[in-house]
């Protein structure tokens, strides 16, 4: 089959990898107003880890399905997705500063976290998706390791305060899931919702 084309509502440079990967091709539906459409990950009093994900993703696809229609823009299938780290029934987003990293890999240091994925697709009137979640286990970080990872930056714009793809690797003992997921687009749930 061959896969669609479709309107990607997300600035992630790994989502857009990970669909090269799949082979889907894709245009960007980005929100005008980037800093409204950051407060949508703003968490709820009390709001469960997978609860939370899904009301995100669901919230920057809305966002999309209405800039398409506004702009009449090819109908195409709309796909939307969001990312975060949960330790127990903590939701860890993404740090503001190297010292905000830093604290969120002390906090990961020697743990098992989740990490869950949700992921959108809007086609026409109906709306599918699903929610991924992997377990991942780090390893003692030493606070020169930690301390290193933060200044490099490579964590700012990840929940948890690290991307497994790059640097971080070095602290995960352990993964069981979606690697795929981890990175921001679980494959064969993308692959399953885009029907390709």
């Amino acid at each position: 089959m061959t896969p669609p084309i479709i309107w990607l509502a997300s600035s992630s440079p790994r989502r857009a990898e990970l669909l090269t990967q799949l082979g889907v091709s894709f245009e960007k539906l980005l929100p005008d107003d980037p800093i409204a459409a950051e407060a949508l990950e703003a968490e709820r009093q009390g709001e469960q880890p997978n609860k939370y994900v899904l009301r995100v993703t669901l919230a920057k696809l809305a966002l999309a399905r209405q800039k398409h229609r506004e702009q009449e823009l090819t109908p195409r299938p709309i796909l939307a997705a969001d990312t975060t780290v949960a330790l127990g029934g903590r939701i860890l987003g993404k740090p503001q500063d190297s010292r905000q990293a830093g604290l969120l890999l002390t906090a990961l240091s020697g743990t098992t976290h989740r990490v869950l994925t949700a992921v959108a697709v809007a086609r026409g009137g109906r709306i599918e998706h699903c929610v991924q979640i992997s377990r991942v286990w780090f390893g003692r970080i030493s606070r020169e390791a930690i301390a290193a990872y933060a200044q490099s930056g490579e964590g700012l714009d990840k929940a948890g305060g690290y991307g497994i793809q790059g640097g971080a690797a070095r602290f995960v003992r352990k993964i069981e899931g979606s690697y795929s997921g981890i990175m921001g687009l679980p494959l064969y749930e993308t692959a399953r919702l885009l029907r390709c």
